[in-house]
Formats: structure tokens, C-alpha cells, sequence
């Protein structure tokens, strides 16, 4: 069994390496990834395109890479400095930014009323933009509970996104990254869970969350809060290993760098980070615009998460 640290090098390790390998595949039809791939662990997965390098990781991952340095550097939850890192990354034009987050760090308002602001005028919040940079924080906040690793993840997704609904199923996920890190089992972990979700949004959680959910059931895009961790919850849930979850959500199409790196996240926390294959951790990198040129190997982000583990 994976002790708790290889579990937290694979939910971290494992979104990002997730995140790279679905890149070349957003906006992609369904199957896209086992018709050029057939044969899992044949290699050449990390193949780029699209704009991406091989390997390289996209606003997901470099997003979580800057709440871990924030959480890492301040000592804790600074929610005002993390809001800065993410602006002072939004300026530098990164490859990829979301719409909703790049509305929000970009129009000038305060730290802690832009995302309102932004949703008070759209009344659209409800993407993935929280929910694919969750795994550091879910890391961090593991060894203090559940009531406050939940509510870490509400605070850090109203950051960009002023639904409630994305802050909510945020918190569901580092819940069941936290179950997952103690060797628990997370599926039976999920009506627990739910119980804590705010009443205005429960319900429709159980539904996405039930175990007879599958993504052709989806009532959005995947790029959508609710479908995406359904999506993932639902890969870990139909396969036996990381790796398989991983195609499985690359396969479904759509937003498929943000559920690959949910489900990563989920599976390398699962799994732990052995289950992550060598041929994929070893071609990632995380570019950092805005932040002096910096890019990240998996040996950095292993230092990182040993740092986040205390």
C-alpha cells in the first residue's frame, strides 16, 4: 500500500502529468486518445500538439503550482497574495486562461470582490477553472480535517469564481483527495460528503455523484463544474489503475486537460505516485509565465509536495 506521501506525490504529480497528456486532445471528439493509442503503455503518449509541447502543462497546472507556493511561502491560507500570483500570472499572457478567470484577474477590482463583481454581471461562474488547480491545496489541508480542507477550497475558488457551485464541488474534491490520502476508500467516502455540501447545491452533487452516473448523462459541457468531477469520480469508479482512469477521461472528449487532471489527481491519490508511469513524469514541465521564466521538472514538483506534507 502507498504510504501517505507517495499518495500526496500522486495527486499532485498526477493532475499535472494528467493535465499534459489531455492537452492535445481539448475540443477533440470522443475517443480520441485511444485511437492514436491504442495499446496502454506501448509510449509516445506525451505527445503534444495543439500548441503544447510534449509534456508540457497548461494553466491547471501551473495555477496549483502557484497556491502551493503561496501556502508554502506565507505560512498558510493568504488569500490576498495568492490573488496576486494568479494576476501577476494573467498579465503575462499565458498560453491558456480560462474565460471566466481571466475576467476576473483581469478587471482591475480588489482581490475579494472581483469574482462577485464579475458574477453579479454574468451570472456564469460555474466552470472548472477552481476545480483543476485543487490538488495542492487539498494536499496541504489534509492533516487538518475535513471541515477545514473543504473550507480552504471554498475560499481559494472564490477567488475567480463567484458561484457557489464551483466552490462547492471544489470542496468535494479535496475531500475526497483527503479520504483517498489516509488509504480510505474515496467512493464510499462520496454520501459523507455530500452531507456537507452547502443544501442549495446538494442535490444536484448527488445526482452527478451517484453511482449509476455516466458522462452520456451529463447535462453541460464537461467544462462545467458539476460534469467534470462527476467525470472523474466516474473514471476512477469504471477502471482499476491510474493510468486507465487517465485515458478514460481523455476519452471523453471536450475539456479533456482539466478532466484528465481532476481525475489525475484523484487516481494518483488512489494509487500513489509509483502508478503514475515513468515515460509520462519524465517529459512534464510546468512553464510559469510571469515568474521569471521558470519551469518546473517532476523533480520539482516532488520537492514541492514533500514541502506541503510538512
Amino acid at each position: 500500500m502507498p504510504t501517505r506521501t507517495e499518495r500526496a506525490l500522486g495527486a499532485v504529480i498526477g493532475s499535472a502529468v494528467g493535465d499534459a497528456l489531455g492537452a492535445p486532445f481539448e475540443f477533440g471528439p470522443e475517443g480520441a486518445f485511444s485511437a492514436r493509442f491504442p495499446a496502454p503503455g506501448t509510449g509516445g503518449e506525451m505527445c503534444g500538439g495543439g500548441g503544447w509541447d510534449p509534456g508540457e502543462a497548461t494553466d491547471d497546472t501551473q495555477m496549483a503550482v502557484l497556491v502551493a507556493e503561496s501556502l508554502l511561502e506565507r505560512g498558510g491560507l493568504d488569500l490576498p497574495d495568492v490573488f496576486h500570483r494568479f494576476r501577476r500570472w494573467a498579465a503575462a499572457d499565458p498560453k491558456d486562461i480560462g474565460l471566466q478567470t481571466e475576467a476576473v484577474l483581469t478587471s482591475g477590482d480588489p482581490w475579494d470582490l472581483a469574482a462577485a463583481l464579475h458574477f453579479r454581471t454574468s451570472q456564469r461562474a460555474a466552470g472548472n477553472g477552481a476545480l483543476m488547480r485543487a490538488a495542492p491545496s487539498a494536499v496541504y489541508f489534509a492533516p487538518l480535517g475535513r471541515a477545514t480542507t473543504m473550507d480552504a477550497a471554498r475560499r481559494l475558488s472564490a477567488l475567480t469564481h463567484g458561484d457557489r457551485a464551483a466552490w462547492e464541488g471544489t470542496a468535494v474534491l479535496h475531500e475526497l483527495i483527503r479520504v483517498a490520502l489516509t488509504g480510505a476508500d474515496h467512493v464510499t467516502a462520496v454520501p459523507d460528503t455530500l452531507g456537507a455540501v452547502h443544501p442549495d447545491h446538494r442535490e444536484r452533487y448527488t445526482t452527478v455523484l451517484a453511482p449509476d452516473w455516466h458522462p452520456d448523462r451529463a447535462t453541460e459541457f464537461n467544462g462545467a463544474v458539476w460534469p467534470c468531477l462527476a467525470s472523474a469520480v466516474w473514471a476512477l469508479r469504471t477502471t482499476t489503475g491510474y493510468e486507465d482512469a487517465v485515458r478514460a477521461a481523455i476519452d471523453l472528449g471536450g475539456d479533456t486537460d482539466t478532466v484528465a487532471a481532476v481525475t489525475g489527481g484523484l487516481a494518483g491519490a488512489v494509487y500513489g505516485i509509483d502508478a503514475v508511469p515513468a515515460r509520462w513524469t519524465g517529459a512534464l514541465h510546468v512553464p510559469l509565465p510571469g515568474f521569471a521564466g521558470r519551469v518546473l521538472t517532476t523533480a520539482d514538483l516532488t520537492s514541492l509536495v514533500r514541502r506541503l506534507c510538512g
